[in-house]
């Protein structure tokens, strides 16, 4: 009787072995300073998009991971050898001896001239390892989603900003700003509610962890609705961009998880590559967040790899 075939080893989902990718390039170049521009060079995804699938399948940010990295390394190297602390931080990747120091402080609650006067290796973190693939969200994966890619010609925006704290601020609070945002442009723009409706995220370089939203309606509709009004709000010129747009309807909460099956499987698949630049939560009129039956559309911008 012949002997079954055993079956073979089900393939790492891909964007797992992307972040592995990213993983090896951290753990071999820790003497080096690493930015986020960078190692998003190692994968398919943005800048933005890279720290969202780290941060959701690490529950760590890209920063958080290489300092804590580069100062365990260091925290070794302060108890194995006599070298000067400046040395030490220039080897870990450090620009400077004072940078090195406050970032060694936050971590190990002590300076490293106190840690090594104690002589004992504690608090050090490891390289993430793999012990078993990564799935994705249950209800994510018995859904099926049609991405369609389009190129949106350059627009302007009339509407509100504000600041908000995205996924991998120290302190996210984007639950709670971005609808105060909203809030705050039904407040200024009374009778929008029959306009379709964009929220924009500036997910380019910025100061800190903050991130720009944007709430309001394009300027032609908002001069069809009061044109006194529209003349003196402010205004955000979104360039033309080519993007990925992902259908949604389901509660408004668990966007974030279709976001995140679209980056982290469909994307690696698709022949384009994320870029970082303005993320568009486009709503009907009459949108209501809290009723799961109405749908949106989040656009997401991509370019050819």
């Amino acid at each position: 009787m012949k002997t079954p075939a055993s079956p073979s080893p089900s393939p790492k989902p891909h964007h797992f072995t992307r972040i592995q990718r990213v993983l090896d390039y951290i753990h071999t170049h820790l003497d080096q300073p690493l930015s986020v521009v960078e190692l998003a060079e190692q994968s398919c995804w943005s800048r933005w998009q890279l720290q969202r699938v780290f941060n959701n399948e690490t529950g760590l940010t890209l920063a958080q991971y290489v300092r804590e990295l580069k100062l365990s390394r260091a925290a070794e190297q302060l108890l194995s050898g006599n070298n000067r602390i400046l040395d030490i931080a220039l080897a870990c990747g450090f620009n400077s001896e004072i940078s090195f120091i406050r970032a060694f402080r936050q971590m190990f609650g002590c300076s490293p001239g106190s840690y090594k006067k104690r002589g004992l290796l504690t608090g050090l973190r490891t390289p993430l390892q793999s012990t078993r693939p990564v799935t994705l969200a249950p209800e994510i994966s018995q859904r099926l989603l049609q991405i369609r890619l389009e190129r949106r010609p350059a627009f302007q925006l009339c509407g509100v900003s504000g600041q908000i704290h995205g996924l991998f601020a120290d302190h996210p609070d984007y639950t709670e700003t971005v609808p105060a945002i909203w809030q705050q442009f039904h407040q200024q723009f009374t009778g929008t509610d029959t306009q379709s409706q964009i929220g924009v995220i500036d997910t380019q370089s910025q100061p800190g962890d903050e991130l720009t939203y944007w709430a309001g309606i394009p300027v032609e509709q908002m001069a069809e609705t009061d044109p006194l009004i529209a003349a003196h709000a402010q205004r955000l010129t979104v360039p033309e961009q080519l993007y990925a747009v992902i259908p949604y309807s389901g509660p408004i909460h668990q966007l974030d998880k279709v976001l995140h099956w679209f980056i982290a499987a469909w994307l690696p698949e698709s022949g384009y590559q994320g870029i970082d630049g303005y993320e568009l939560e486009i709503y009907p009129p009459q949108f209501d967040v809290s009723n799961p039956a109405h749908s949106m559309a989040y656009w997401l911008p991509v370019a050819p790899v």
